[in-house]
């Protein structure tokens, strides 16, 4: 009799830590992510280096997230265009079917540069993250969007137009942008 609730315990505790562990995005030789237009991508010491000359390109995962929190580190060099999608709808980037957390300092348009969702969100702050490692914390739970450059809240968005979709991340122009370190954990 008394092995039963130990046994039971056992269980419950795996369940709880399996449900709650973070799940690595976009390893090298892992097939639950592609990639799809202009850009070259490849891996340099463990980071996923995304190099455009003109046009753009992205990676994104096979599989859809609903309520989560994403964490990465990216280094953007002075004239890349980059940007983190998320929820998106279809496998394609689009500002529109997708919420895009910008990656791009020198936007021509400020409202839409690093820490914005773009269309959606004007960053809060502005934070300077060319050519150095940056961090990016999104929360994504129900109709809240939330980010977070370098400990720096530039975003918190109340829409409701994406509930759950696919994520990639963006090479476009011209430049070369580094990520790792890119995690995804369920808030569900």
């Amino acid at each position: 009799m008394k092995k039963q609730p130990y046994f039971l315990l056992v269980i419950v505790s795996f369940l709880l830590f399996s449900c709650n562990r973070k799940e690595q995005l976009f390893n090298e030789n892992v097939n639950d992510w592609f990639e799809k237009g202009d850009a070259t991508w490849s891996f340099d010491k463990g980071e996923l280096v995304g190099t455009s000359a003109e046009g753009s390109g992205f990676v994104m995962t096979n599989n859809s997230y609903k309520d989560f929190s994403l964490e990465l580190e990216f280094y953007p060099d002075s004239t890349i265009n980059s940007g983190v999608f998320l929820r998106c709808k279809e496998h394609n980037i689009d500002a529109a079917d997708c919420h895009e957390i910008n990656i791009w300092d020198l936007h021509p348009n400020q409202d839409f540069r690093t820490g914005a969702v773009v269309t959606k969100a004007v960053p809060l702050a502005k934070v300077t993250t060319l050519n150095q490692w940056n961090t990016y914390k999104i929360k994504n739970q129900d109709d809240r969007v939330q980010v977070w450059v370098n400990d720096t809240l530039t975003v918190d968005l109340r829409d409701d137009s994406l509930v759950e979709g696919f994520i990639g991340l963006q090479a476009a122009g011209k430049g070369k942008i580094k990520f790792r370190n890119v995690t995804v954990e369920s808030l569900d």
